[in-house]
This record gives structure tokens, C-alpha cells and sequence, in this order.
């Protein structure tokens, strides 16, 4: 039976993640806040995933901060953030502590909707955010990181999300990063987990735009009783984004499945986000390549992301020409390393590979610590088995990790007191405890940056008094 369609607007996270490099500045956000609050989203994504490292790294923001200015900024709708699981949003697995503390500062801060992941869609690394999540009070929405390979089969996914909603997930998110799922595989998925699920389990989809199909892929999964989809204001929607929100508005608007959101408010937000759009151009870091439509991401299965990684690589190594064989490398590698979703950070971990046994002229005559981690089990359960023979290779004799990675003691966690009494010195609030345990150097430096900046007003404040007292 049909029904409303909700959006998710990303234009405030993953809009700008997948074409400018992350580099929206909250000064380029607020102005907008006022008429975002009134469209009626079920939720605008706007924090996590790469935002928390490219405040501290870029813009000298604190994220924190910024997630606070948005909560106020924005009363009336639902916040929502991206979480890696046990990855948080870092690069290596955190302890349940760190995770624990990380997801109740989120949800104390302004998150409402926090959507899990985990690259290898293991559910041990998804279990402790789950738990804290509910605990704390947020929406708990888990993602099925969408990938095709033999073992990703629609039974693979409906069983996967099934369980996941016994650990307690509220929404199930089919999360198609790479833009692979096609429409009528996308009608069929929505159906069968609508059938599976229970009936307050919401579904919700995630695609791009990369391969130009990600408007029929949402219209056919509206079609199939999906309840939210996700969509980024056309200023910096499609191409490696989201589908743009105003074409799906418009098209749904007067329909059985209307969304009920006000087109001349959007329209209004897009006007502003053009603006930013065209200041992010300026500044370099939005190429207009972007926006181009390649099919080739169906035949590679490689995300935009990865996609550029992978020729910046090459353009470096003087192999510009040697694209293609990469291109036709990467899925060799991904079926010898037990198939990985290509997802941060599997994606870099297969094209780096990929690159290194092109340029060698040697299949895994060279193999990062990453790959070795991967082969070692150092990020969890690979979805399928491995080539054994390309194990050896990568890794020799070392252990392999069967257990939760953070189990394993080969593995190293610090725990929540460890990053405590490190960065001691730095402490203003709690959350600054999160920020260095994610990004130990690059919090320490913003730290540094932060006390200079308050000693230099402390000094201001003190030459104007000093200026002020009489001889």
C-alpha cells in the first residue's frame, strides 16, 4: 500500500563530502538553518563520516561545536550523523568504552539519528555503537553496505538485516555508496525486506548518483514501499552525490506517495547552497568532473572516491596511462581478499593494492600494513573465503585474528582513561577526550592552535584594560 516518502537532506554532510572534499564551513551552513528547519525532512545528515577529521585537519573548526551551533540552528529537525562502527569515525578500531562515550557526547550534543556501518557488514563490530545508541536514547539506524559479488545476493542481505533488528536496529539502511544497485534490484531488495522486517522498522536508501541512475533507482524503490530516501539540494546534488531533492519532490508531488515538503522553501535553500557551491569552486576543491555521469563505476564497482584516489595515485607514480589495468586489477584483488565491500576503508585498501601490483609488474610483490591487516582479520570477518595462496603471500606466517579484532590482544585498543591522562594538558570539556582519541596529532595541533588563539585574546582583553586604568 503506498505512503508518504520521507527525505534525508545531505546537503549538510555527504553532499559536500562526495564533491568538495569536505570542505563546507558552518559559516556557509547557518544561514540556510532558518529554512532548512521549516521543509519538513524526516532528518538532514550533518554530521560524521568525514566532517569531524576535515574540521580539525582543514577549517580549524571544533566539530563539536559545530554540531552544537547546528542543533540550535535547527530546532525542529531531527540531526543525523554517519558513525563507522568500531572504526567511530576513524581510521582503526576503537574500544567499547570509546565507542560508548563517542555515541552518548553524539546524542548529547544534538545527534537524533545515528546510522551505523561497518565495511565488512560484520555485526560484531556494529553490536557495541547498537547498544549505545539505544541506550543513550538516539534513532538507531544500521546500514547494509551494499556491494555485488557472488556471496551479495538478496537472501545475503534480508538475512543480514534481520539480525540486525534483533540487536535492536529501529531503521535498516540499504547504504549503495558506490551507486551499484540498480533500479529494479533495488525494487526487488525493498520488497523483500518490507516482507521480512517488522512492520515499525523503517527502510531507508542511500544511493548516489555516480552511474546516472540513482533517480530510477529511489523512484523504484519508492514504488516498493521503501520509507525514506536520501536526496542533496541540486546545488550540490547528482554526479558522485546524492540525487538532487527537487526533480523527486516535484515528481512525487500530487501522487500517492507525496512527500508533503514545500518545493518553494527548497528551491529557496538551493539558492543559498549555489552560492557556497560556486565559493567551493573557486577555492578548488569542487571540480564540475563531479557532476558527469560514468557508467564505467557499473563495470569497475568502483566508488567516485576511490575513483579519484586511484588516478591521483598513478599521476604521481608518472602511470597516468596505466588506469585501465588497475581498473581491470581491482576486482581480482577484491576476490582474493574474500570479496570486501568497497567502502572506507576497504575502498583504499583493494585500489592501493590494485596500483602496487600494476606498477610492480608483480602481483603482491609489495603489500601495505593495511592489506596485511586485512588478510590478518585485523578489521573484522571477510564475507567470503580468501585465496589462501594470495594470504601467505601477504602476510607469511603472522596470526590471523578470528575473534572481534578489539578482542585480540596482538590488536592494541587504548582504552577511554589511556586518551585521558594523554592529552591532559589540552582538556577544556569532555568531548575534546573523543577528538584526540580519534585523531591523536591532528586534535593535539588544533589544541595548540585553540590555546594560542585564547591566550592571544586573554592578552587583547588585558592591554585594553591595562590601556583604560589612569597614570
Amino acid at each position: 500500500m503506498a505512503k508518504k516518502v520521507m527525505i534525508t537532506e545531505t546537503i549538510l554532510r555527504d553532499a559536500h563530502q562526495s564533491q568538495a572534499a569536505t570542505r563546507m564551513r558552518l559559516e556557509d551552513m547557518l544561514p540556510a538553518c532558518e529554512v532548512l528547519d521549516k521543509v519538513g525532512y524526516y532528518s538532514l545528515e550533518c554530521w560524521g563520516g568525514a566532517t569531524f577529521d576535515s574540521c580539525l585537519r582543514f577549517l580549524n573548526e571544533d566539530p563539536w561545536v559545530r554540531l552544537r551551533k547546528l542543533k540550535e540552528a535547527l530546532p525542529n529537525t531531527k540531526l543525523q550523523m554517519l558513525f563507522r562502527g568500531q572504526n567511530i569515525l576513524g581510521y582503526r578500531h576503537y574500544a567499547d568504552d570509546v565507542v560508548d562515550e563517542f555515541t552518548r557526547l553524539s546524542i548529547k550534543n544534538g545527534i537524533d539519528v545515528i546510522r551505523i556501518f561497518d565495511a565488512l557488514n560484520d555485526p560484531r563490530n556494529l553490536e557495541p555503537a547498537i547498544k549505545a545508541t539505544k541506550k543513550y536514547g538516539g534513532i538507531c539506524e544500521v546500514a547494509l553496505s551494499y556491494t555485488i559479488s557472488p556471496v551479495h545476493t538478496e537472501e545475503y542481505f534480508v538475512n543480514l538485516a534481520l539480525e540486525l533488528e534483533k540487536m535492536g536496529a529501529d531503521n535498516i539502511c540499504i547504504k549503495d555508496m558506490a551507486n551499484l544497485l540498480l533500479p529494479y534490484k533495488a525494487y526487488s531488495l525493498v520488497k523483500s525486506l518490507k516482507q521480512a522486517l517488522k512492520p515499525e522498522t523503517l527502510v531507508h536508501l542511500h544511493t548516489h548518483n555516480t552511474a546516472g541512475i540513482g533517480d530510477m533507482t529511489n523512484l523504484k524503490a519508492i514504488e516498493a514501499g521503501v520509507d525514506i530516501v536520501d536526496c542533496a539540494l541540486s546545488s550540490l546534488g547528482n554526479g558522485t552525490s546524492q540525487p538532487a531533492t527537487e526533480p523527486l519532490v516535484a515528481t512525487l508531488a500530487g501522487t500517492e506517495y507525496d512527500t508533503g515538503l514545500d518545493l518553494h522553501l527548497i528551491t529557496k535553500a538551493t539558492e543559498h547552497f549555489r552560492g557556497v557551491a560556486q565559493k567551493l569552486q573557486d577555492q578548488g576543491v569542487l571540480d564540475p568532473k563531479v557532476l558527469r555521469v560514468d557508467v564505467n563505476t557499473l563495470k569497475y564497482q568502483v566508488p567516485g572516491g576511490m575513483l579519484s584516489n586511484l588516478i591521483n595515485q598513478l599521476k604521481q607514480a608518472g602511470q597516468s596511462d596505466k588506469l585501465y589495468e588497475v581498473l581491470d586489477e581491482v576486482p581480482r584483488v577484491r576476490e582474493d581478499f574474500g570479496y570486501p565491500p568497497l567502502v572506507t576503508p576497504t575502498s583504499q585498501i583493494v585500489g592501493t593494492q590494485a596500483v602496487m601490483n600494476v606498477l610492480t609488474g608483480e602481483r603482491y610483490k609489495m603489500c601495505p600494513k593495511e592489506s596485511q591487516g586485512l588478510m590478518r582479520g585485523e578489521y573484522g570477518r571477510l564475507p567470503a573465503p580468501v585465496n589462501e595462496e594470495v594470504r601467505r603471500k601477504v602476510i607469511g606466517d603472522q596470526k590471523i585474528i578470528t575473534s572481534r579484532p578489539v578482542d585480540d590482544p596482538s590488536y592494541g585498543v587504548k582504552h577511554l582513561d589511556e586518551f585521558k591522562k594523554e592529552m591532559g594538558q589540552y582538556y577544556t570539556q569532555e568531548e575534546d577526550v573523543l577528538s584526540y582519541a580519534l585523531f591523536p596529532q591532528v586534535a593535539e595541533k588544533f589544541f595548540e592552535n585553540r590555546q594560542a588563539k585564547q591566550i592571544g585574546l586573554d592578552n587583547s582583553v588585558l592591554d585594553k584594560a591595562n590601556n583604560a586604568m589612569p597614570l
